[in-house]
């Protein structure tokens, strides 16, 4: 591990120490701590899978009493390696996590996650349950082709046909008949002038389908991708293998979670990972309470989404801040 840097908070929203983690297979990743070093000690799981962390996830972690742990995941945000696709499973994700633990030196901790990041934070939670003091999910993803057909393909068909058929539009007739394993496979082509307009179309439908009010309702016609977002590659390697998964596996294991208290967030009309979901997930982890957000999609930025989030993750901390004021 290279410390890079390592000062006293000047803000909440800047980190008060910054590393690089060589966790093998030729990646190294960046990880940032918030808050307080002896603060609750909590870890963020970004989404995507790919998506990389954002400077405003750092503010659901007040700093009077979090010590809160980010990081890019392979393939994501700062971190650089000779292949994204070499060795990026979910079990190496959670060997991820679990390495950065330890070099941290911490013992356990409250696990954050949002879509991907909840899908990641369950599999890492099933895996190492004595390493979780609770979980804060935001709209359960399972990571099973029947979410992403739903959230891709028949949400859309039902709530916004027309930008699903901009979507479609994209691709050739034949291509059409299985259209999401078409788009990963033009993502994962090697050849830019393939991969690049594929990979900035599933990023921008991706975009309209997180909110309830997007800018733009309907995707451009004219594709010409300047500055790629990675996310679209990162995830066209998950959902192409099932986001490396054994079929159901989350709701399968869901009894390691026995004993950890869990918060779920959840928008009332989020189109990509839907309530029925999360409802699933608590019926299978009683320990779990879910916190419907009226009005709000998918993004943590819809209105009230964040603020649930730092309520839950209060509730989450109050037993550990009780423990350290006796």
């Amino acid at each position: 591990m290279n410390i890079q840097s390592q000062f006293p908070t000047v803000s909440p929203m800047l980190p008060y120490a910054e590393h690089r983690i060589d966790v093998g297979d030729g990646h190294v990743l960046y990880v940032e701590e918030v808050g307080r070093p002896e603060g609750v000690p909590a870890v963020f799981l970004h989404g995507g899978p790919g998506g990389g962390i954002q400077p405003t996830q750092r503010t659901l972690f007040d700093p009077a009493v979090f010590r809160g742990i980010l990081f890019d995941q392979r393939g994501a945000g700062r971190n650089e390696s000779p292949d994204r696709y070499h060795a990026n499973t979910t079990a190496h994700l959670v060997a991820d996590i679990e390495l950065i633990r330890t070099r941290l030196g911490i013992e356990r901790w409250i696990v954050v996650g949002g879509s991907w990041g909840a899908t990641l934070g369950l599999a890492y939670a099933e895996a190492h349950p004595e390493r979780v003091t609770g979980l804060l999910l935001r709209a359960v993803f399972l990571g099973t082709r029947e979410e992403l057909n739903w959230a891709f393909l028949d949400g859309p068909a039902r709530f916004r046909p027309e930008l699903l058929e901009d979507f479609l539009s994209f691709l050739t007739p034949e291509e059409r008949r299985d259209p999401l394993p078409a788009y990963w496979r033009r993502i994962l082509d090697r050849r830019p002038e393939v991969h690049a307009p594929a990979a900035q179309r599933w990023h921008d439908y991706e975009r309209v389908l997180s909110v309830i009010q997007p800018a733009s309702q309907r995707l451009s016609p004219v594709v010409s991708p300047t500055s790629l977002p990675r996310s679209p590659f990162i995830e066209a390697h998950y959902f192409a293998n099932d986001c490396f998964l054994r079929p159901d596996q989350l709701i399968a294991d869901a009894a390691r979670l026995r004993g950890i208290p869990g918060k779920i967030v959840q928008g009332r009309y989020d189109l990509l990972c839907p309530p029925a979901t999360s409802a699933r997930l608590a019926d299978a982890w009683p320990a779990a309470r879910i916190a419907v957000v009226e009005r709000a999609g998918h993004s943590m930025s819809e209105p009230g989404i964040t603020e649930a989030m730092r309520t839950g993750l209060a509730e989450l901390a109050a037993p550990f801040r009780r423990q350290a004021a006796e």
